[in-house]
């Protein structure tokens, strides 16, 4: 699995500096927070999930693990959708982007306690 999330973090990557440099040549930073969740939650994060997945086998092929990308796959995106449309002013998705922000953090969680169960121990261990 560990792999997986490396190759989505990258999409993350290209979509959140594009956004940025969009912004920039715009000289319009409304949706600078849907920049930094993207490039914290889906670049950084999930490509730290996807190492750790993969120096630790134990944690990155388990149930866990899949639960956890795609809760995450699927939730962040709604997120950033939803993020995006109330910074443009549509508050009718205030109940989706609550939806979509509280399963990012049952994907967190889920990551968690995979990693407190499956890393560092013998068994977790490369």
């Amino acid at each position: 699995m560990g792999i997986a999330y490396i190759k989505v973090a990258l999409v993350y990557f290209v979509i959140g500096v594009g956004l940025g440099v969009y912004m920039s040549m715009a000289h319009d930073y409304t949706l600078t927070g849907v920049h930094v969740h993207i490039n914290l939650l889906g670049w950084a994060s999930f490509a730290l999930a996807g190492v750790i997945y993969w120096l630790f086998p134990r944690a990155g092929n388990n149930i866990l693990s899949k639960i956890q990308f795609w809760v995450h796959t699927i939730s962040l995106p709604v997120m950033m959708i939803c993020l995006t449309l109330l910074l443009k002013g549509n508050d009718q998705v205030e109940v989706l982007m609550g939806v979509g922000s509280t399963l990012v953090v049952v994907s967190v969680i889920i990551f968690a306690v995979n990693v407190f169960l499956n890393v560092g121990t013998k068994a977790g261990r490369r």
